[in-house]
């Protein structure tokens, strides 16, 4: 496999929509040790599971490109900013990494090797393409092993910063069609927006954040379901 950050979908180069999807894949590079039991790539810590296949059955259903992380969150986290604490995480959900401690040159290196270019490939895209929307997809476990006494009950979140276009819009959308929905849940994007702060947000174009309950969209019936509910009401966005 291309040792790089992304991979990416072809759809109409002038599609209105781009979707974008940070923590797609478990792929840890074949010198990278993270020091961590291989099952725990499966688990929510490492990706968001369910996006990689979501992801492009919105794109085949749209017609529009995507954009998908190659590279595990527990790799280096593409959706926080270059300089958060924790882009490098040394623990998630109480689980250790401990291959992880790193020292900064070689954080700083690991960071040049993947955060950086997946993010001016983003950028590249936009301004080839300049979609009118930006699609941020994501997902989240129904419950987190260090918050037990945390319950998720919403099927799909919306988040997003100061711009809420498409978050006001997408909202009534979904709650008219009976599903349980969650604004700014089941965590805010005024806290956790990195890459639409940066491709959206800081340059006027609108964003629609997804996060859906992973146990929605694990088989492909459930792919399938929404799939088949969010192409309409993304198509249907006045922006």
């Amino acid at each position: 496999m291309i040792d790089q950050a992304w991979r990416a979908t072809a759809g109409a180069q002038d599609s209105p929509f781009l979707l974008i999807a940070d923590h797609a894949s478990n792929r840890v590079p074949d010198d990278i040790d993270l020091g961590i039991a291989a099952d725990l790539l499966n688990d929510h810590i490492a990706i968001d599971r369910g996006v990689a296949e979501l992801g492009q059955a919105l794109c085949a259903a749209l017609n529009c490109p995507g954009i998908f992380a190659n590279i595990s969150r527990l790799v280096v986290d593409l959706n926080r900013e270059e300089d958060a604490p924790h882009i490098i995480p040394h623990e998630s959900d109480g689980h250790s990494i401990p291959g992880n401690a790193i020292s900064p040159a070689a954080r700083a290196a690991r960071i040049a090797r993947y955060w950086r270019p997946y993010h001016q490939h983003i950028a590249d895209q936009i301004a080839a393409q300049r979609p009118r929307l930006l699609i941020s997809l994501h997902s989240f476990t129904p419950q987190l092993q260090s918050k037990p006494e945390e319950t998720r009950p919403w099927e799909i979140g919306i988040l997003y910063n100061q711009d809420e276009r498409a978050a006001r819009q997408a909202i009534p959308a979904l709650a008219a069609q009976g599903l349980c929905v969650g604004d700014q849940l089941p965590y805010s994007g005024k806290l956790l927006n990195a890459t639409m702060n940066r491709h959206g947000e800081a340059n006027g174009i609108a964003y629609l954040g997804l996060e859906l309950r992973q146990d929605q969209i694990t088989t492909p019936e459930g792919v399938a379901r929404w799939a088949g509910i969010l192409a309409p009401i993304i198509r249907g966005l006045k922006i």
